[in-house]
């Protein structure tokens, strides 16, 4: 061995092997080397194959183990030995060649790392087959032999008692040479690096070699301590506990017979803490804490501290402040070590890790305690011995659960798994969480293949939701409307396609309960009272009978009635029920649907916080197909942003953003057409609940009126969401709420902003509505339409009693064979074609600059023909209009008119536009009458003479 700093050359004769020009350092190194590599080798053959060949047969569990344990050790030495002789090749080639190989080729500076490792995995499988008495119990059988092989071991080892016992023997023979090796290799390294200049390449290199295996000796001393502790532990308690506790990995770091604590409640009359749990034995009773699921929190005074556990709370006391000080900091070390899922390196404790343990961690655990968790197991993020975070719970029973926790609770978005009785069949809850049960937003797929869509309080549906049966279900039903605490309560629609029928109106209790309207898919429409499911009333027929008692409905038997039917009445006069309209008086529009204005409401009221935006509004996923995935993944892919919070404040900032008239408009047109948007969302859900009240089945004229009140109640109700959205924003900016609006303010902005944008989505089911409810206007009008489509212009200009000097003729270019009687579509066909424009949109204003475009245009043509700017009286007008709507052909104008009627701004009632529709009204009303649609032209009208 050399220490000095001093230089020495050495020359190198090729026949012989000698060195030159390499410091003694390399030459001890290489000597070292072929030393430890030789003992290696005795070692395995001394030793190690005679501790496998003398293991006894593997029957029992213990002797299997050690016998694994032993092949590991045989296996670990191999490794070093095959790295061993690696070092030795670079030495050798670094010192026949110092000039061309340089220092940093060694491969004990070039891959220390993996030289450490190679050390570290001998050590462990060593310090396993100490902790469990591995030599002793494979030798034993064989003691004979080993007695006589002391001598021998004598030659190898220095120390090697011939008194002490074949165990301690074995012991010296593993550990003495290794950890003489380590010792020189750091005091080798240590006197290399003297010698190498403060700037030299390779100095940094040999330091840190020098200090990797200077921390390994520190390492191996408290392996070794630590492993023999584990095994003095094993024979001071009971062969049960022993069976129980006792693995060749585990190491005890503390024993409260050494140091004395006491534990409370517990009570435990002996504590033990190893590198992976602390354990607690109360007399029989054994108490295990997995240390990762551990908190340390010191207490109060000196001499107390407390730990926290999934199920567990206790505390550690000690009347001497020293003693409980090193178990506080051996339990914060330890369950920092089990965190970290490997040994610490260098030393327990030590290292870049930080000392302190983190209070968010990830773990398993099974709980014990009675509960609604009891026997299931968590995996996933923990706080404060809490489940918190992202994690999954899984019954025996199959349940399982995945999705946020908070303070050992479900709450945030999860789905859950629930299996049935039938085999593969299960309920799947993909749904937000509060406190342990479902509350706010959620799809639930049943078993029976049911799915409810909706809102959730307590774990029950409570607020507005959709029940809907598969279609191939022995009774396809849908329910859409309002709940209260699992049953359908207050305002809903229900479908059953099997009856052809839908319910609109109340609920109570899951029954038909208060005044109800029900629509058959034959056109019947009626409305009763209903008690229990039945209906209570009085029923007229178009012939005047009258039939008063209950009435219900039986699958596959029709329509059955308990009562008195009156056959003395007259038929009542058609004119007074053609236009009769149900439901309106009966639900007041505004509480009609309350269960999904309400949690909007809520949210804005309570700040539009980012933790319940999805709870409230409801999560959106990309397709129903990742929905159904999200059933066997148990996860669900959501739109939704990671900082809800963030998302919040870009949609309220946006709204400051664009308070002026234009750049609100186009706002609002994005908002809406968002479904990630609150405004969005909204419109979405209040599209639903339309559908399924005035779609399909539904689609009766009867219900006309109660669907436009409903069109402008939601444009209302959107509003008022924007205003309330509005007020938040400003509120988080500091700036001044905006004033309250009046009544007569706000219709103006509902009808002039809001509804226009909204009725595109409504549209298609009202406008039908509005057909079926003027179907027979239309169907004379169309009559009319027809036969006036048979005139040429100017007979039918004539016939329509247009002044002659109006006649738009002369502007027209006729050949010489063309009469002006043959003349068709050529006259005021700019006004007829801008009339027909009405039909290209929703809007009703847009509707009305329409008419007001066509008016001018008919003004333009009278001005040209004469010659000078003319303003037609209405009495000129209405037979030009008549001409123009004639030649526009526009279907279904009845509908048209009356939709605009209904939905016109409030501001025109009255004025220009309100006078226009009332003139168009009035051309739709004369193309019906019975005297246009059945007027012959005369005989002196013969199309072969001329006009």
């Amino acid at each position: 061995m050399y220490c000095g700093t001093a230089r020495v050359e050495w020359k190198f004769r090729p026949e012989s092997g000698t060195l030159a020009m390499c410091s003694p350092e390399e030459a001890a190194l290489l000597r070292l080397e072929e030393v430890f590599s030789a003992t290696l080798a005795r070692i395995n053959s001394l030793v190690l194959q005679p501790l496998l060949e003398a293991a006894p047969e593997a029957s029992d569990p213990w002797v299997r183990e050690c016998l694994q344990l032993l092949q590991q050790l045989h296996r670990s030495s191999q490794q070093l030995w095959d790295v061993t002789e690696e070092s030795l090749h670079s030495l050798r080639e670094r010192l026949r060649h110092p000039e061309a190989v340089g220092l940093e080729s060694l491969l004990l500076l070039q891959s220390a790392d993996r030289v450490l490792q190679v050390h570290l995995e001998y050590i462990e499988s060593y310090t396993c087959c100490v902790a469990v008495q591995a030599f002793q119990k494979a030798a034993k059988r064989r003691s004979e032999y080993w007695r006589g092989q002391r001598k021998v071991l004598r030659q190898v080892l220095l120390g090697v008692s011939s008194e002490g016992s074949v165990g301690t023997a074995l012991l010296q023979a593993l550990r003495q040479p290794l950890s003489h090796h380590v010792q020189q290799y750091v005091l080798l390294l240590l006197s290399l690096g003297d010698t190498i200049g403060e700037c030299h390449p390779t100095r940094e290199l040999v330091i840190h070699a020098a200090g990797l295996f200077g921390d390994l000796q520190s390492f191996m001393r408290q392996e070794l301590d630590q492993a023999m502790a584990t095994q003095a532990l094993w024979p001071t308690l009971s062969s049960r506990l022993r069976d129980v506790l006792c693995t060749p990995a585990r190491r005890l770091l503390q024993d409260s017979q050494d140091v004395p604590v006491t534990v409370t409640p517990l009570r435990a009359e002996r504590v033990l803490l190893f590198d992976d749990a602390l354990v607690l034995l109360q007399g029989h009773n054994i108490h295990t804490f997995d240390l990762k699921l551990v908190w340390v929190e010191p207490g109060q005074d000196r001499c107390t501290f407390h730990l926290l556990t999934p199920e567990e709370e206790f505390s550690f006391c000690s009347k001497d402040p020293q003693g409980l000080v090193v178990w506080q900091w051996k339990v914060t070390q330890a369950v920092c070590q089990a965190l970290r899922g490997k040994k610490d390196f260098p030393v327990l404790g030590a290292g870049l890790e930080p000392s302190e343990p983190p209070t968010c961690r990830c773990g398993a655990y099974t709980f014990r305690a009675e509960g609604r968790f009891c026997q299931a197991t968590y995996e996933g993020e923990w706080y404060w011995g809490r489940p918190h975070g992202k994690g999954t719970l899984k019954w025996p029973d199959g349940r399982n659960h995945v999705g946020d926790f908070c303070q050992g609770l479900e709450h945030g978005f999860g789905i859950r798994l629930v299996p049935q009785a039938s085999e593969d069949k299960f309920d799947c809850y993909k749904c937000h969480w509060w406190e342990g049960s479902m509350c706010g937003y959620g799809i639930c797929e049943y078993s029976t293949s049911e799915v409810y869509k909706g809102y959730f309080q307590e774990g029950l549906r409570h607020g507005f939701g959709v029940l809907e049966s598969a279609p191939q279900a022995p009774r396809p039903l849908r329910y859409t409307g309002h709940w209260e605490r699992g049953q359908r309560s207050g305002y809903g629609v229900e479908e059953d396609s099997n009856r052809g029928e839908r319910y609109i109106g109340m609920w109570q209790t899951d029954q038909r309960h208060g005044p109800g309207v029900m629509v058959t898919q034959a056109g019947v429409c009626y409305q009763g009272t209903f008690q229990a499911d039945k209906m209570v009333g009085k029923v007229t027929f178009p012939n005047g009978f009258t039939l008063e008692g209950s009435f219900g409905s039986v699958s596959g038997r029709g329509l059955h009635t308990q009562g008195v039917l009156d056959t003395a009445a007259l038929p009542p006069d058609p004119s007074s029920t053609c236009k009769r309209q149900l439901g309106q008086g009966v639900f007041p529009v505004e509480s009609r649907w309350q269960g999904v204005y309400g949690p909007f409401r809520d949210f804005v009221r309570a700040g539009c916080p980012g933790d319940l935006r999805e709870a409230l509004l409801g999560f959106h996923v990309q397709s129903s197909r990742e929905l159904r995935k999200s059933q066997e993944y148990l996860c669900c892919e959501r739109t939704c942003p990671e900082d809800q919070v963030g998302r919040m404040e870009d949609i309220l900032e946006e709204l400051v953003q664009h308070r002026e008239p234009k750049a609100l408009q186009q706002c609002l047109r994005k908002a809406l057409s968002n479904s990630l948007h609150p405004l969005g969302k909204l419109l979405r859900m209040l599209m639903l609940t339309f559908q399924a009240t005035y779609a399909g089945i539904g689609a009766n004229k009867h219900l006309q009126g109660l669907a436009q009140e409903e069109v402008k109640q939601h444009a209302q109700e959107l509003w008022a969401a924007y205003r309330g959205l509005m007020q938040v924003a400003l509120q988080r900016k500091g700036q001044a709420p905006e004033e309250d609006e009046d009544a007569e303010t706000r219709d103006l902005r509902v009808h002039g902003l809001v509804l226009p944008l909204v009725l595109p989505s409504f549209y298609s089911e009202l406008f039908t509505l509005y057909l079926l409810l003027h179907e027979r206007e239309d169907s004379l009008y169309s009559q009319g339409i027809v036969h006036l489509s048979l005139f040429p212009d100017a007979r039918l200009l004539e016939f329509l009693d247009v002044q002659k000097h109006l006649w738009p003729l002369k502007d027209l270019t006729l050949t010489t064979n063309q009469r002006y009687s043959l003349v068709r579509d050529k006259c005021f066909l700019s006004a007829t074609e801008c009339l027909q424009k009405m039909i290209t949109t929703v809007d009703p204003r847009e509707k009305l600059e329409v008419l007001e475009r066509t008016y001018g245009e008919i003004e333009a043509t009278v001005s040209r023909v004469l010659g000078r700017e003319h303003k037609l009286p209405m009495d000129d007008l209405l037979p030009l209009l008549i001409y123009v709507v004639s030649r526009a052909q526009i279907q279904h104008l009845g509908a048209e008119i009356h939709l605009i009627r209904d939905m016109m701004d409030p501001l025109h009632t009255g004025g220009l536009y309100d006078f226009l529709l009332t003139a168009l009204e009035s051309c739709y009303e004369h193309i019906q009458k019975e005297d246009m649609r059945l007027h012959r032209l005369p005989s002196r009208w013969s199309s072969r003479e001329p006009w």
